[in-house]
């Protein structure tokens, strides 16, 4: 192991030998990089973006692990029979017996040997719960597990490689972990205990700021990947950012080397293990999107918050050499609902809205004044809604409705709680707000008379706790995100204190779930359905396992994460090509 933390060369040599390469750098890619090198592979990774980390950095940083030692040793009973009835429900008929099988059996195999042998640790998300609690299967918690936070000093001069979070989604540049933090936050005028948690949080990361210039009080996937970056680094991966995947080499059959873009002209880097394609998918790549998102088939916008670079390289350069698209998915992509939040310069932020339309006091209608949706389901559940409804219409556009007061309490996309201000939101266009609800309406353009019934019927109901129509605060994953101190119902409050705001919800997503297709040990397959030797795949760029659902916290990392870990085992032939029995045999 390497006791010095030395900067890698910033682009390969003309021409370099490797043991494996890993094209990506988010969780996926750095937990294949990680495993490989540790277990003996001289390991290389690359990326197209100047900076390390992928959507993992910027993004909550959940892994949905089943049957992880963290709950189990927390008392959570957890069986792979009960994992798979859940898969399986999710799914539908895009169920993959052969991935599901293998990732139940090696997903709590990976967290082992991430705790154990790299600097890679998680806390168990006490009362986390899927994101489907009723339905077969389902966990009323412990398969979500977070990372722990990560002091940034640890890796020296490295911390300038690491993406930041999106500023709009933390607290004053300070990342603020899900659960019992954020709730802290949420009460720190309310509550002395959450008021000294807020100020010593708070006189850290300006001490942090004033000392070292940024953030080194890491959470969510910032941590998660500072602490792969810090497993890599220190076990000899050499990194590599700004460098883009040309072309993947074949010979007889099997993947040698790929070409890689740099600003010093094409690089070969050969890889006699393999390559594993992880690169995040294809958010960016309008061609691809008009092909397999429907709303931009029929020429609609499309708002995405994770990075630019995610355009889809490592998919064209997979099908170039042969491998085949996984079209068979219940949906093309994690759905979201995203603000888009105005800069100075005419540009605009994409603001997925996680945490706000699940408390008391939120709705969403559309453009016809109408609730569409329980606003406290899931991201992906609510985007499929927002879809649905405005399937008719020339946009996939909603608004989130509140009063002033769960505005301030709560917070409302980019607009703060208070004591923060948000007079600039309001100067901007980003919050709308109105002295009446008939005045709200006619300033969205809804229909008025409409707006009113929706907001009455709903107050009648909310001031009982009772959501009749949409069910919202009604099942466990509900409750989880509403606000535990309010009764009767921690989702349901009347809007009834002006004034009275609005944001527009655009449709979006928070990673693609249309890959390359795999089998149960990593491998890319080519036209016929065999495995391309030497050619492997994880994360987004790999065929979403869960039939293109979305069933729980972290269900992208996680799967990514033990993908991998298994295609570094395969490259090193540390596993065979056997079938993991299924779960219920």
């Amino acid at each position: 192991m390497h006791s010095s933390i030395a900067s890698p060369a910033r682009v390969p040599e003309p021409e370099s030998q490797y043991d494996l390469v890993v094209v990506g750098s988010g969780a996926a890619a750095l937990s294949a990089a990680v495993t490989a090198v540790i277990i003996g592979l001289k390991t290389a990774v690359i990326d197209k973006a100047d900076v390390l980390g992928g959507t993992t950095a910027v993004s909550a940083g959940g892994v949905w692990i089943p049957c992880n030692h963290l709950a189990s040793a927390a008392g959570v009973h957890d069986t792979p029979e009960a994992a798979w009835d859940y898969l399986s429900h999710c799914a539908g008929a895009c169920f993959r017996p052969d991935l599901v099988a293998a990732f139940i059996t090696h997903a709590p195999q990976m967290l082992r040997f991430m705790e154990d042998r790299a600097a890679v640790r998680f806390s168990y998300a006490a009362g986390r719960p899927d994101y489907r609690p009723d339905a077969p299967g389902a966990a009323h918690e412990g398969r979500t597990i977070h990372p722990l936070p990560f002091d940034g000093r640890r890796l020296g001069a490295q911390i300038g490689r690491l993406r930041p979070p999106l500023p709009e989604m933390t607290f004053l540049g300070l990342m603020i972990e899900p659960g019992p933090d954020l709730k802290h936050f949420l009460n720190a005028l309310r509550s002395f205990d959450s008021f000294r948690f807020v100020a010593r949080k708070l006189a850290r990361h300006f001490r942090d700021l004033i000392v070292h210039r940024r953030p080194m009080d890491l959470a969510n996937g910032n941590a998660l990947v500072a602490r792969l970056m810090l497993s890599a680094i220190e076990n000899g991966v050499d990194l590599f950012t700004a460098c883009r995947l040309e072309s993947i080499e074949s010979r007889d059959g099997r993947v040698i080397a790929i070409q890689v873009a740099t600003a010093q002209g094409l690089r070969r880097m050969i890889a006699s293990r393999g390559v594993v394609l992880a690169s995040g998918g294809f958010s960016h790549d309008r061609q691809r999107q008009q092909q397999l998102f429907p709303h931009v088939a029929r020429g609609q916008a499309h708002h995405s918050p994770v990075p630019a670079t995610l355009t889809g390289d490592a998919l064209r350069a997979a099908e170039a050499a042969g491998a085949r698209l996984n079209l068979d998915q219940r949906h093309a992509a994690c759905w979201a609902p995203v603000s888009r939040i105005p800069k100075i310069d005419g540009t605009h932020v994409n603001f997925p809205h996680l945490i706000d339309r699940q408390k008391p006091g939120f709705i969403a209608v559309n453009y016809s004044g109408l609730r569409f949706v329980n606003e406290a389901s899931s991201y992906h559940d609510f985007g499929q809604a927002m879809i649905a409804t405005c399937a008719a219409d020339s946009e996939v556009t909603a608004y989130l409705i509140a009063d002033h007061r769960a505005m301030r309490r709560y917070g409302m996309g980019a607009a703060r709680p208070h004591p923060l201000p948000f007079g600039e939101h309001i100067r901007s266009g980003y919050l709308i707000r109105a002295s009446s609800i008939g005045e709200l309406a006619g300033t969205l353009g809804l229909p008025v008379e409409t707006f009113l019934e929706t907001i009455k019927t709903y107050n009648e109901h909310a001031r009982e706790g009772h959501d009749p129509a949409f069910g919202k605060g009604l099942n466990l994953y509900n409750r989880y995100n509403g606000d535990a101190s309010h009764r009767p119902n921690p989702c349901l409050a009347p809007i009834e204190t002006a004034p009275f705001y609005a944001v527009r919800l655009h449709i979006g997503e928070l990673g693609t779930l249309l890959g390359l297709d795999i089998d149960h040990r990593a491998r890319v397959l080519d036209q016929t359905g065999r495995p391309i030797a030497g050619l492997y795949a994880a994360g987004n760029d790999a065929s979403n396992l869960m039939g293109g659902d979305y069933p729980g916290g972290g269900a992208t990392l996680g799967p990514g994460m033990a993908m991998g870990y298994l295609a570094a085992l395969h490259a090193a032939g540390q596993i065979d090509d056997a079938l993991d029995p299924p779960a219920l045999a």
